[in-house]
């Protein structure tokens, strides 16, 4: 009786399913030029089995906000038990179809993939930026390195391969590389649509399906991505959206038929990650946070090294895993460093982040504004000396009065035992401590749990080198900072996390190595 009426169910569930995707318009046709205070959005977003699917219960729905002007975008039921199995199913059906195409033909709707989203660039960063608060020109500069995201994975589909090896007495071996099956991603919101690429890209190339979960502050774009890749060609399910917390996420990383999970957040949160995952010997990727270190020696170009700190500290709100908020200068040109960078801090535009001029938009939260505030208040208590921002910001354009805006900080008079400078603020605050000799520098650089990032202006390119070797931190980045590409490997040392992501060689992560043994002649046998 159980078995039928489970039949039935599913029967009428892909009826629906079918309906929906012959009547369903797609979302950022729906958002076309969306525009900040206007946005109301009623339409459901998951996405599986190649259609937007309303959550079953929506009696425990959360506000999603408007970071700009604190409105509220839309109400955001979780997924539960049944929707996290639909959607990890529909992946599972659509991977069985798409891991036995060759990688030119999965590289191909990769492509066109791409091709999609670079033609509406424009419209997805307007949506970026209204669920996301950062500058218009910064969310063109992350879609179009979301594109060149698909297009680098795209490539690389075709080149997977195996290795030959020569046995003993004729034998040989080969060894295959095979998709792991479903994956899971579970991004951050600071960067919505570019970890939904950087998880799901490599992960198609290589042949898997993905059940992506978004942050419930920043749901859409994930969506849009999940009907640029159907229209593009994926089946039906292979990469699907499902919305909540870390409820959802918990049945996503104990589902039994996930192979993988893939998180970009906290360390708190991610240690929950592995421990979960690992009761199912689930492979995980985790890109955790950081307490990143610059350092900016006497000999250095001063007016790059000032750019790189900014750099360093104020992209995207300051709300950067990699960012570079522990500043070390040489103490010789501190005074020069300190005049410059102060003043060109004070100058940066807070404010509309979808006009050009604007520079700095609007927190993600309330709550974040107000831990990061709170952070500021610390560091004044413990010594440290306010330079410049560091204070609430009202835009004088009314409908974003009640927007999570504050302006860029400076902080002097810091020193290495200061919560500012031991912990993750995650907001436009720059701590700024003075040092004396390399030796020095990089002892107070290595002494943290984290060890995401890290950076070195000067002009002697022996000792760029270096420290760029003794520094403990996944990626070092000599004369700029933040200049991160989809081409080079990202991830961390000590516990901002485990793997990588991006480059060559985040196909490990998304691949298990088969060999195959060939015997040639007669079995030599024992027995």
């Amino acid at each position: 009786m159980h078995a039928r009426l489970l039949r039935h169910f599913f029967f009428f569930f892909f009826l629906r399913q079918k309906f929906l995707k012959m009547s369903q318009q797609p979302l950022l046709q729906l958002l076309h030029n969306a525009s900040l205070g206007s946005l109301e959005l009623k339409e459901p977003l998951n996405f599986w089995c190649g259609a937007r699917v309303q959550a079953r219960s929506a009696g425990n729905a959360e506000p999603v906000y408007e970071p700009a002007t604190g409105r509220v975008l839309c109400d955001l039921p979780p997924c539960g038990a049944e929707e996290v199995d639909q959607a990890v199913r529909s992946a599972h059906a659509a991977y069985l179809k798409w891991s036995r195409l060759s990688g030119m033909e999965r590289g191909r709707v990769l492509l066109e993939a791409a091709r999609i989203m670079r033609e509406r660039l424009v419209d997805i960063a307007k949506v970026e930026v209204v669920n996301n608060g950062k500058t218009l020109t910064e969310a063109k500069g992350n879609i179009h390195m979301a594109v060149q995201g698909i297009e680098y994975f795209a490539g690389i589909a075709p080149t997977l391969a195996g290795q030959h090896i020569q046995m003993p007495g004729g034998c040989f071996a080969y060894t295959r590389r095979e998709p792991l099956g479903v994956c899971v991603g579970i991004g951050a919101w600071n960067f919505p649509l570019v970890l939904a690429v950087m998880k799901s890209a490599p992960a198609l190339a290589c042949g898997n399906a993905m059940v992506y979960k978004p942050s419930p502050m920043a749901p859409i774009t994930a969506v849009i991505l999940a009907e640029i890749y159907k229209e593009a060609g994926v089946p039906d399910g292979l990469f699907n959206v499902v919305q909540g917390g870390a409820e959802t996420g918990s049945l996503l990383c104990h589902h039994p038929m996930v192979a993988k999970v893939s998180f970009t957040g906290s360390v708190p949160t991610g240690k929950k990650v592995m421990e979960m995952a690992a009761k199912g010997v689930k492979q995980v990727t985790l890109e955790l946070g950081g307490k990143s270190p610059l350092i900016i020696f006497k000999d250095c170009e001063l007016e790059n090294a000032v750019k790189g700190a900014l750099m360093a500290n104020f992209l995207t709100q300051g709300q950067v895993c990699c960012n570079g908020t522990r500043v070390y200068v040489q103490r010789d040109i501190l005074p020069q460093f300190l005049e410059e960078v102060v003043k060109r801090t004070k100058a940066i535009a807070v404010g509309d982040p979808m006009l050009d001029g604007t520079r700095m938009g609007a927190l993600i939260s309330r709550p974040q504004l107000d831990k990061v505030l709170g952070f500021v208040k610390e560091a004044q208590k413990q010594g440290a000396r306010v330079l410049c921002g560091g204070e609430p910001f009202v835009p004088s354009d009314p409908k974003l009065k009640g927007g999570y805006f504050m302006s860029p900080c400076v902080l002097d008079n810091c020193r290495d035992d200061m919560t500012c400078v031991k912990e993750e603020i995650f907001g436009p605050v720059m701590s700024v401590m003075p040092f004396d000799t390399e030796e020095e520098v990089l002892q107070r650089a290595n002494n943290t749990t984290f060890g995401l990032a890290s950076g070195v202006f000067t002009r002697d390119v022996a000792r760029a080198h270096r420290v760029a070797e003794n520094l403990q931190a996944g990626t070092c980045f000599i004369n700029n900072y933040n200049t991160n590409s989809v081409v080079v490997p990202f991830g961390g040392y000590k516990m901002s996390g485990i793997g990588k992501e991006n480059g060559q060689a985040v196909i490990e992560y998304y691949t298990q190595l088969k060999t195959v043994v060939v015997e040639m002649g007669d079995v030599q046998s024992l027995f």
